[in-house]
């Protein structure tokens, strides 16, 4: 096999990041070397490669569901919003700057099509089969003419195009429709058909509707998947605990102890890399919600302050919701808080940037011994360390750089009494330090909750992957999907008018 296809959706989180890793886990599993592809990325939550490259998460789920290593190859651009306006711009992993939406859109973008072709290609010489995701919709006709990850890389790749559409919103098949006909003859061309998503009931009632639509495009539909809870594994953007559900589904045990942990995620403004709780849902007996509201935190276990891109903005945020007040009577109280990150940074006694607010001088909550300062230089890293007695993993993505002047040493960053702050995200995903450390949260907690022996955040993660790849393999016409990646999009679709100009 050589060759690839573009996941494309009529909307943004109409499933392409899941339907491009069940692709690459199907693949996988039939012995073909396969490797995800997003040529630009708009994400909060990313990950650091081993080689020290950021990238976004959902590419690192795709790769890990084609069992190979992530690579900045894999998401050479990456847009890491700063504001309704501007993001930081990442390009090989590394940061190059903030720019304006304007600024990207106005010629900046058009710019990187040779770096993302490039990659593409790189990936192609190594693999058999190269699976690339879309970015919102390709039928945004405003931003064609700079377009380098929907129709732009399918046109410069020649790969066909399987359009997504997510049913459980309703209108699915105008949105097919639609979103083939906004586009040029030319984008045409490689749209090869459609892929329903997240359909609840009796397929056959939706067939002659499907039926209709190939009459109306010439262009057929690859399958329908299935409603499935709990699939939405290290998505962008998207404010969900991604195992929840199928931890509920699974077969994991009960709590061992006689109580459950509540868990509080401060749902800060720009949060990022909120997945660094996913670990804790997956534990038998804890529950894990987001809050806004300082009452939120009253029957609280543990409070977890998650990393965001705006450190100072996340902190005015906590002080105008009476959330800061809560946090520091929280501490006074010895029950506990843990800061990732961004988080960890506002729990320190000040903060010095220039950098990413430019706010200059700023008190913190004072709750750890710590000072922060922004550096122009993103820390990106992999660290490996101990806490509590066990291994642990974890990754780095910031640009301040925390001086810790007192209390415990704690992954690189310090505890005070039952107040942990940390810059590692990802940490918890050890399963020894995460069993240790939500002892040590229910013991100082006052519950009766004892951490299951034998869950593992690994295989749970393989678990969902698998299922994704049996979504494909169950309700996609696979050997149709073979064709495509093959031999490309069929000739001879019939052009839908009106088309948007190339």
């Amino acid at each position: 096999m050589s060759g690839g296809l573009l996941v494309a959706g009529t909307t943004s989180d109409a499933g392409k990041s899941v339907v491009t890793a069940g692709i690459c886990r199907w693949l996988t599993r039939k012995g073909v070397a396969v490797a995800p592809f997003k040529a630009q990325n708009m994400s909060l939550n990313s990950f650091v490669t081993r080689e020290g490259a950021e990238i976004g998460r959902a590419q690192a789920m795709q790769a890990q569901a084609a069992r190979v290593e992530p690579s900045a190859l894999m998401n050479p651009v990456l847009l890491k919003p700063g504001s309704d306006r501007s993001s930081q711009v990442v390009l090989m992993g590394k940061p190059v700057g903030e720019m304006s939406a304007r600024g990207y859109h106005g010629g900046r973008q058009a710019a990187l099509l040779d770096t993302v072709v490039g990659c593409l290609e790189e990936l192609r010489g190594s693999y058999d089969a190269v699976i690339c995701e879309g970015a919102g919709s390709p039928a945004e006709i405003n931003l064609r003419r700079t377009d380098i990850v929907n129709m732009g890389i399918a046109r410069a790749a020649r790969f066909p195009v399987l359009v997504v559409g997510d049913i459980d919103r309703g209108g699915v098949f105008a949105s097919f429709f639609g979103t083939t006909a906004l586009l040029s003859a030319a984008d045409q061309e490689l749209v090869a058909g459609y892929l329903v998503n997240k359909f609840r009931g009796d397929v056959s009632l939706l067939e002659p509707g499907l039926d209709m639509l190939h009459g109306l495009t010439g262009r057929r539909t690859f399958g329908v998947l299935p409603f499935r809870h709990g699939l939405g594994i290290d998505e962008e953007d998207g404010l969900r605990v991604s195992l929840r559900g199928a931890v509920r589904e699974s077969t994991v045990a009960p709590p061992v102890g006689e109580d459950v942990l509540r868990v509080a995620v401060c749902a800060v403004p720009l949060m990022s890399n909120f997945t660094d709780v996913d670990a804790l849902a997956a534990e038998p007996g804890v529950v894990v919600r987001f809050v806004d509201r300082a009452e939120e935190l009253v029957d609280a276990d543990l409070v977890v302050v998650p990393g965001t891109r705006g450190t100072v903005r996340a902190l005015e945020w906590l002080r105008e919701r009476g959330l800061a007040d809560a946090l520091a009577r929280r501490a006074a109280e010895g029950r506990p808080v843990l800061g990732i990150c961004g988080g960890f940074q506002v729990l320190g006694e000040h903060i010095e940037d220039e950098v990413e607010s430019r706010a200059g001088s700023v008190d913190g909550l004072g709750l750890l011994p710590v000072r922060v300062r922004f550096a122009r230089e993103k820390t990106l890293a992999r660290p490996v360390g101990e806490a509590l007695g066990e291994r642990v993993e974890g990754y780095e993505i910031h640009h301040g750089v925390a001086e810790v002047a007192g209390g415990e040493a704690f992954l690189d960053g310090c505890r005070v009494g039952e107040v942990w702050g940390t810059h590692w995200h990802g940490s918890l995903e050890s399963d020894a330090f995460r069993r240790r450390f939500l002892a040590e949260v229910a013991r100082a907690a006052g519950r009766r909750f004892v951490p299951a022996p034998d869950t593992c955040f690994g295989a749970l993660r393989e678990e969902q992957l698998d299922l994704l790849g049996d979504l494909i393999e169950e309700h996609a016409d696979t050997d149709a999907l073979l064709g495509l990646i093959e031999k490309g999009a069929p000739a001879g679709l019939p052009f839908i008018a009106p088309g948007a100009p190339s």
